[in-house]
């Protein structure tokens, strides 16, 4: 059996490939029609090799034809988080020069609002109805559905943030590849949780701007498998649909683990859930407790992987972790892990150490920063600044985070954007921002202020900070609670000493990974 888009829909084209939120259905033939007029109408717009497309979008099938036009276009896609602030979209479109911006009519003030403020805006559309932009339906409008000539392997260009705090886009350079030999080639990590072609139905639990969701997802439809599409996640929602779709698969965060444990034992024993082969999970440390509690609950159907946007990574089978409890994996077919000292020295087994990765084929750059490339590249490896140690038979188990990024709900959180956002304030001389303790979302923004000269502390004071960041930050990147001290603990130098600040919130925390 063949795999990718392509090549089911010309074998097996009624096959349902895309399940919407609102129950339609999409099938693979129609789907390859879809990506196949996108690129016929963005390239009667002018797009060319390498030029971006952006989209805010929910999730809805536009997010996916989109990938898939990008794929055989030579396009690269990013998706937009569409929780972000107007000027937060807007540095996102201006960074990374997108021609064409793609949005749902539930974002499309903010998107207008960061549309305006640029100089050269892209051309606008909408999948609903946004003043000013035009429809989705005339990128295809009067557009063959036959395949596009020079078809040339895109790829999506997705922005993590760095040390910085500003996104930066991570980007990967295109190569002249048959673009159904990509959509095979990608099925093969699938390969790596033993998961089978075309017998499969995968559910998409969080939002498509996820690299991981995203990935997931298109490497699901080059398998064969069909894809339904929840819009907004709720625990029980998620056990209705397995039991209605007989779901296979899902890529889930530990968050959404612990709502749904939270679920009275009636209502957790209401659905069936014998149909899941395997559920992966990734992007926060998942609680041990937690973890076994599910592995009970759902069988030995959850793996869990360590990775980047950028790359990756190490694979814990259900098995594996139970012999290694609190392991993120042991390195996957094809990768390494190495955990280095400061000196780039290996360190010793149980020595916790920088976690760094083999680059492989995922070669990538920060688009337009060099130096933050070359600052996490050694050898053929990279690193996004893990600290983490590994056993005496390679699996990885992580420490800390040398960056100080904060993940929240499988959410990535970078400090240094909120407090460059609070330091604007007249009334903040000096600002920390970490990651504490939380229950349901596995960490929360803290932000520790020392007042300026003359300001007294105290909870008006975090009202009115609370209230500056609305507007200028996206709501999960607000601190949920604001301390107030003296003096913030610098060195002469003014190194912060952020870990002083940290530590006593975590000392009693039973984290447990």
């Amino acid at each position: 059996m063949a795999a990718g888009l392509w090549a089911i829909a010309a074998e097996d084209g009624e096959r349902t490939a895309l399940i919407d939120a609102g129950g339609g259905s999409v099938s693979f033939a129609e789907l390859a029609s879809r990506a196949n007029r996108l690129v016929h109408g963005l390239r009667a717009l002018g797009l060319d090799t390498g030029d971006v497309i952006a989209a805010v979008l929910t999730n809805e099938p536009a997010m996916l034809e989109l990938h898939m036009a990008a794929l055989q276009g030579g396009f690269y896609l990013t998706p937009i988080n569409h929780h972000l602030t107007p000027p937060e979209i807007e540095y996102i479109l201006e960074d990374s020069g997108a021609r064409v911006l793609v949005c749902s009519e539930r974002f499309g003030q903010a998107c207008i609002a960061a549309v305006a403020a640029l100089a050269s805006p892209p051309r606008c559309f909408s999948t609903g109805e946004v003043p000013g932009f035009a429809r989705y339906g005339e990128l295809t409008e009067g557009m063959p559905d036959t395949r596009p000539e020079r078809r040339f392997a895109g790829a999506p260009m997705h922005y993590t943030s760095g040390t910085t705090g500003k996104p930066k886009g991570v980007r990967r350079q295109l190569h002249e590849i048959d673009p159904d030999l990509v959509a095979e080639l990608m099925t093969g990590f699938l390969g790596l949780f033993g998961i089978p072609a075309r017998d499969g139905v995968h559910l998409a639990v969080s939002p498509l701007y996820h690299t991981a969701v995203m990935v997931f997802s298109t490497m699901s439809l080059h398998h064969g498998h069909s894809v339904v599409l929840i819009d907004r996640w709720t625990p029980e929602e998620t056990l209705q649909l397995i039991e209605r779709h007989r779901v296979t698969t899902s890529h889930m965060v530990p968050t959404q683990f612990h709502r749904m444990l939270a679920l009275p034992d009636e209502v957790r024993g209401r659905y069936d859930l014998g149909s899941l082969r395997t559920v992966i999970h990734s992007a926060a440390p998942c609680p041990v407790d937690i973890k076994r509690r599910m592995l009970d609950w759902w069988g030995p159907v959850i793996y869990e992987y360590y990775a980047a946007t950028e790359g990756g990574g190490a694979i814990a089978t259900p098995e594996q972790w139970r012999a290694h409890p609190g392991t993120v994996g042991r390195a996957w077919d094809g990768s390494e892990i190495r955990v280095l000292d400061d000196d780039g020295n290996p360190c010793a087994p149980g020595t916790p150490g920088l976690v760094w990765m083999s680059l492989t084929q995922a070669d990538f750059e920060y688009k337009g920063d060099e130096q933050k490339t070359r600052s996490g590249r050694r050898d053929g490896f990279f690193t996004v600044g893990d600290v983490g140690y590994l056993d005496d038979d390679g699996f990885l188990f992580l420490c800390d985070r040398q960056s100080d990024m904060i993940i929240s709900g499988g959410v990535n959180i970078y400090p240094a954007e909120i407090e460059s956002t609070l330091l604007t304030h007249p009334k903040v001389g000096d600002v920390a921002v970490f990651g504490i303790p939380d229950p349901d979302w596995g960490e929360q923004v803290k932000a520790v202020v020392e007042p300026a000269a003359g300001v007294e502390p105290g909870s008006s004071l975090a009202e009115e900070l609370t209230a500056f960041c609305e507007g200028r930050l996206a709501s999960y990147k607000r601190p949920k609670t604001i301390d107030f001290v003296a003096e913030l603990p610098r060195d002469p130098n003014g190194k912060l000493y952020k870990r002083k600040l940290r530590d006593p919130y975590w000392a009693t925390a039973d984290r447990a990974i």
